[in-house]
């Protein structure tokens, strides 16, 4: 049973309800999704966007579009692991990324490449124009994150970091993100994005990773006070 929505939904918060529907069984294996189009109708987005989370959910293995047929469930229900990543609060993912991410820094500097560099370079520009359109920046933020992370070259840590991402993609964290995602609070995350990737072309490992745990506790801090209101 696929929910409407009165509220503007970026591609990344349409692809997090489709893919709760999915690990939920309301849409099963070898299911075809509604055309873009009713899509569009149910969550009051445009047809690109619909099209941009489709896109996403066939990377993340959810779902297949098949050419002249439509978009088909190919998602088998996970193990207990997505239990995890269901019912993670926003808190708890910033515990494990501050755990993560400074180090993540490091091997940057030890793996990282001029093409990965240049990439991230590129999102910080996007990211620099989106100061006021919170839904834009957040899921150009994850991408940087996850650009950071696949120049590493670790497959281990670029999967959790995936993972990362889809609680991000959660009910709760969207909720926050409204919360939490000003256009004084984006220019501060964009000023910090710039530091770490500074300090990475310059193979600063411990600047990097010093300047990671800052940002992070950054946005931990705007999701205490933000968890209080």
């Amino acid at each position: 049973m696929i929910e409407s929505s009165e509220q503007k939904l970026g591609a990344a918060d349409i692809a997090a309800l489709l893919r709760r529907e999915i690990s939920k069984g309301f849409l099963q294996l070898h299911d075809r999704l509604p055309p873009e189009r009713m899509l569009a109708d149910t969550y009051g987005a445009a047809r690109g966007t619909v099209r941009k989370a489709l896109t996403l959910l066939e990377s993340e293995g959810f779902v297949e579009t098949r050419p002249g047929s439509g978009t088909y469930v190919v998602h088998t229900p996970a193990d207990t692991s997505s239990d995890a990543i269901e019912n993670a609060t926003p808190l708890e993912l910033m515990d494990t990324r501050f755990a993560l991410e400074p180090h993540i820094c490091r091997l940057s500097v030890l793996h990282g490449r001029r093409a990965d560099f240049d990439a991230m370079e590129s999102l910080c520009s996007r990211m620099e124009t989106l100061t006021d359109d919170p839904l834009a920046f957040s899921e150009v933020d994850s991408e940087f994150h996850r650009a950071l992370a696949g120049s590493t070259r670790n497959g281990l840590l670029i999967w959790i970091i995936d993972q990362i991402g889809h609680v991000r993609s959660q009910d709760d964290w969207t909720r926050m993100r409204h919360l939490t995602l000003d256009a004084r609070t984006i220019n501060q995350y964009n000023a910090q994005h710039r530091q770490i990737l500074n300090a990475i072309r310059t193979r600063e490992p411990e600047r990097a990773a010093n300047i990671m745990k800052e940002h992070l506790e950054t946005a931990r801090l705007s999701l205490t006070r933000a968890a209080e209101t």
